[in-house]
């Protein structure tokens, strides 16, 4: 990292910490920096029009869209080569378990920050309370495949990056007071936060991590 992307990240950082100090949360000065606008990932409209599309479709089959309406989906949108093997077996599964159900139905907060990269939300604001979902699914009920990329108008990466490194600080101060059994501050949910974790790493493309693999290290 050469001296003016030194002077970004640690800018960014920055200004994280005063949010976060704003709200009462946390944070831990030590924690390093994230990427650069130089180095990091920089996706295509399409490319996280499609991804987003591909999570609002197993988050409402989670939530238990039936199965005659996920078919007609999956052929409509044509998104079957753009799931994961995971998310494509989850969608053919007649009888997923609860548990499968749950883990998918969360991705509603993944699809929520992808939303708002596609300029849909308007802010992503504090972790602490779970997206609209009747919006979050309108905005592809509404549109075809191509009407949802055409609606599509991705952020920069300069402001992509500024919640990137935001949401990485928050989800240290979830998991250091659930490592201590403390209570956990400014009313953050740990789902909610790890899902857009989750989201703004991909679309950073943090250690080149594919969707499904993708970590969210704090």
């Amino acid at each position: 990292m050469n001296g003016r992307g030194a002077a970004e990240a640690i800018d960014r950082r920055l200004r994280s910490e005063r949010i976060l100090q704003a709200e009462g949360v946390p944070f831990l000065a030590a924690l390093p920096v994230i990427e650069t606008a130089a180095e990091a990932l920089k996706r295509s409209k399409e490319e996280v029009a499609l991804r987003t599309l591909c999570v609002l479709f197993v988050a409402a089959k989670g939530e238990g869209l039936g199965e005659d309406l996920v078919e007609q989906l999956l052929g409509s949108y044509e998104l079957r080569p753009h799931l994961t093997p995971v998310e494509l077996a989850f969608v053919l599964d007649k009888s997923p378990s609860q548990h499968d159900r749950i883990q998918f139905t969360w991705r509603h907060e993944a699809a929520w920050t992808l939303l708002w990269a596609l300029g849909f939300v308007a802010q992503l604001g504090k972790p602490a309370q779970f997206c609209d979902v009747g919006f979050a699914a309108s905005t592809m009920a509404e549109r075809t495949t191509s009407q949802f990329i055409e609606d599509s108008e991705l952020r920069p990466i300069a402001d992509i990056l500024d919640q990137a490194d935001l949401i990485y600080r928050y989800h240290w101060a979830v998991r250091n007071a659930l490592a201590r059994g403390q209570q956990i501050p400014a009313a953050l949910d740990p789902g909610v936060t790890e899902e857009r974790h989750h989201a703004l790493n991909w679309l950073i493309g943090y250690q080149d991590q594919a969707w499904h693999h993708v970590t969210t290290d704090t």
